[in-house]
């Protein structure tokens, strides 16, 4: 009986692994293949939403802080609300931009390569700012990651007309 839980636990604990890993490998593959279904401006209006909810985070974090008997679990709440869209933001930047839509140019003489200097900056000032949102609450941080994604869009979408080509 003891052998058959024991087997039984095994093929239980094997089985969520491997799920787990499917699981992981669905979500987080699709654009590290060449499946050619990618949308980009729903890219943007991510970036832009998470961008937002940073701002919330913060305001409601510098709110429930400044209250003289502060709501310690909401304030918690509101400070992982932060942080987990700055992930989702620097996940965005690093592995959809960075990563799968900005093709790197050797040529320095190449026209193109200005192009590419201009876009690989702006994406990592967008990082760095991603960065200082999480260390901090001041709002000042988000007027410039909303300056930085409308100047990125904006570039990007002139590189190849109206839609950045697949």
């Amino acid at each position: 009986m003891k052998a058959l839980l024991k087997k039984n636990k095994i093929f239980m604990l094997s089985a969520a692994g491997i799920l787990a890993l499917l699981i992981c490998s669905v979500v987080y593959s699709h654009c590290q293949i060449p499946c050619g279904i990618y949308d980009d401006n729903m890219r943007f209006n991510m970036m832009a939403e998470n961008i937002v909810t940073i701002e919330k985070s913060m305001k409601m974090i510098n709110e429930i802080s400044g209250r003289p008997k502060s709501d310690m679990n909401q304030l918690v709440r509101w400070v992982q609300n932060k942080e987990d869209h700055t992930e989702q933001l620097s996940h965005t930047i690093t592995y959809y931009f960075m990563s799968q839509r900005l093709a790197p140019v050797d040529d320095k003489s190449s026209p193109d390569y200005e192009k590419y200097i201009t876009s690989l900056t702006l994406l990592h000032k967008m990082l760095v700012m991603t960065m200082k949102s999480k260390q901090c609450t001041d709002l000042s941080v988000v007027n410039q990651l909303n300056g930085l994604l409308g100047e990125y869009k904006k570039l990007y979408f002139q590189q190849q007309g109206t839609e950045h080509k697949h």
